[in-house]
């Protein structure tokens, strides 16, 4: 059992960057390390190099994390990760695009880049890390805070209805769709695993904790309390098609909700220009 954790601790180490200090930025506690590791094993599984990775992502507490990682890097603005990570891809369609971004960063300001890539079905692997709310900037609500829920600008409990990432992803044209939690590490390597070795856009929703605002506001407990709920709301995507509404009331449904082939946008568009290069 030792010699297997060395291992798995040697294969994270490998993909940091030495030079940043350690540990991040993150609270104690903050399930963007689980995240992080999830993606290095999945990227290491499939066995591609660094500079075969691009990982992208705008402004938040998720969006860090490229500074952690060894990869090629690209820290943008505020909701437009995604639009960079297409003009990444379309160049270099070869590279393994990654998009790490927030509720608030892909949903709210980056709402319409993220509707777009998945029209487009664009081969990029977009985790959405949830944690359902604003964590860097001061506990602020999000589009995916749940009604009722507590944040700094909704002290009286939030009035909206919230997102639901997956079925907008979903409807929106994305080709692989699924959701996990950062309990479910093994469960999230696979999920990523399976997002990057398909071709078409695929949507990671992570349920993750901030126990600094969502937790202390909601009271939620600390980031034990909060992961061990996601252990015990969790319901496998199988069992959840056997239960009733009001069963899954305030449950998490997880897996990969669903999957399809379509022709993916690089591809086509490669198409233009050979018949246009061919005189057809």
């Amino acid at each position: 059992m030792a010699t297997a954790v060395k291992q798995k601790s040697d294969v994270i180490l490998q993909y940091l960057r030495p030079h940043k200090k350690m540990p991040s930025v993150w609270c104690a506690g903050c399930g963007n390390g689980i995240i992080m590791s999830a993606i290095i094993r999945a990227v290491d599984k499939l066995g591609y190099s660094k500079d075969e990775v691009v990982m992208v992502s705008g402004i938040g507490c998720s969006s860090r994390m490229p500074i952690y990682l060894d990869f090629n890097a690209l820290h943008t603005t505020h909701g437009r990760a995604l639009g960079f990570a297409t003009g990444v891809k379309f160049a270099r369609p070869d590279l393994k695009v990654i998009v790490i971004t927030g509720d608030g960063d892909a949903l709210a300001i980056g709402g319409n880049h993220f509707i777009h890539a998945c029209r487009r079905n664009i081969d990029i692997t977009t985790i959405l890390i949830n944690n359902a709310i604003y964590g860097m900037t001061g506990g602020q609500g999000s589009p995916a805070t749940p009604s009722g829920a507590f944040s700094t600008t909704t002290p009286y409990g939030n009035v909206e209805k919230h997102f639901e990432p997956c079925e907008l992803a979903r409807a929106a044209g994305a080709t692989y769709v699924g959701r996990t939690t950062v309990y479910h590490a093994t469960q999230m390597e696979k999920m990523i695993a399976g997002g990057l070795a398909h071709s078409g856009f695929a949507f990671i929703e992570a349920i993750s904790n901030c126990q600094t605002y969502f937790g202390r506001l909601n009271r939620k407990g600390d980031a034990v309390a909060m992961i061990k709920s996601f252990k015990e709301n969790a319901v496998m995507l199988g069992k959840a098609k056997k239960m009733s509404e009001e069963e899954l009331e305030g449950k998490i449904v997880i897996g990969t909700l669903y999957r399809t082939e379509k022709t993916e946008f690089c591809d086509e568009y490669q198409r233009v220009i050979d018949s246009l290069q061919g005189g057809k």
